[in-house]
């Protein structure tokens, strides 16, 4: 509540009071291996803190984040899923700055542009997500520095829509993916641009471990919200800072897939399990796109309406 928080132990026996019992709570993945049975019981909690009519609320144990270390919501989820280029602005962005499709390497600046935006209106009809694995190693909590390696040449934000999974997915419909979600929470997808692409390997392309699995490069938190709490992801909005100027400031709307396409495409293949994280593409307004990469001492400040603040400052090695 406010700048405090409340360990999920001491809501035992409010839940008990108030008929909707926790199970299972001595960590958040456990938690939400429960997640049907403890959703109701923190709705309730919720709609009893604001109604404020319980007296042993003022009672409870609240602790001031102020002396906590604020850790990611879910430090070892058992998969982590990335859905690449997955915002329109961001990826006509990338065909414009990164001049990669040579089929469009000999048109003027504007003409690249509106042949990617028409692509991307294809892709909007006919195409499929892209999707990928994270490491879970390279997650760390809501406030803590990124280290940036010495041989790191472009490491670049990418603020991101993280979605968790409360329980088990297999071939779930568009229309039924978003009852499957446990919560939301916020991860910076910090990636090495020129580790990306494998210049040597051209045939396999990409290289995403190398380009974004170091440790630090996805600060995760500070909060995972309920899905009860949010409505419709595709309403909320994105924003970076980088040093206190905004560099990423975007509706979740422009999203290619949204987020219910994105679990259903997965999951018509994947077989997703109660905490799994699946991070949903970035805003345009990248390091790339602007020619400024990542430094010693850069401070980043990433928000998503409704879900919250994380801060994070770069640290050279």
């Amino acid at each position: 509540m406010g700048d405090s928080a409340l360990a999920l132990q001491a809501l035992l026996p409010l839940c008990r009071n108030l008929g909707k019992p926790l199970y299972a709570v001595s960590s958040m993945l456990e938690m939400l291996d429960h997640w049907d049975q403890n959703q109701p019981a923190l709705d309730a909690v919720v709609q009893d803190l604001q109604a404020d009519l319980n007296s042993v609320t003022p009672n409870l144990p609240w602790v001031s984040l102020a002396h906590l270390r604020v850790h990611a919501p879910i430090e070892n989820p058992r998969q982590f899923f990335c859905a690449g280029a997955n915002y329109r602005k961001h990826v006509i962005d990338l065909i414009v700055d990164q001049g990669r499709d040579p089929g469009l390497q000999n048109l003027s600046k504007e003409e690249t542009r509106r042949a990617a935006e028409q692509a991307m209106d294809e892709r909007v009809k006919h195409g499929e997500p892209y999707v990928f694995t994270q490491p879970v190693g390279s997650i760390c909590g809501p406030y803590d520095d990124i280290l940036l390696q010495p041989d790191v040449e472009q490491p670049d934000w990418e603020l991101e829509l993280a979605v968790v999974i409360g329980k088990e997915t297999f071939r779930v419909s568009e229309a039924e993916a978003l009852d499957y979600v446990a919560g939301y929470t916020i991860i910076n997808d910090i990636s090495n641009r020129e580790l990306i692409h494998r210049t040597d390997m051209k045939a396999i392309g990409t290289d995403w471990v190398m380009g974004k699995g170091l440790p630090t490069y996805n600060p995760m938190g500070p909060f995972l919200v309920p899905a009860s709490q949010i409505g419709d992801p595709q309403q909320l909005h994105v924003k970076l800072s980088l040093n206190g100027e905004v560099m990423q400031d975007e509706g979740c709307s422009d999203m290619i897939f949204p987020v219910a396409k994105l679990i259903a495409y997965l999951s018509s293949r994947i077989r997703l399990l109660p905490g799994d994280i699946l991070i949903t593409g970035s805003p345009s307004g990248n390091g790339s796109h602007y020619g400024r990469f990542l430094r010693d001492g850069d401070c980043l400040e990433g928000e998503i309406s409704g879900i919250g603040v994380m801060r994070n400052r770069c640290k050279a090695l």
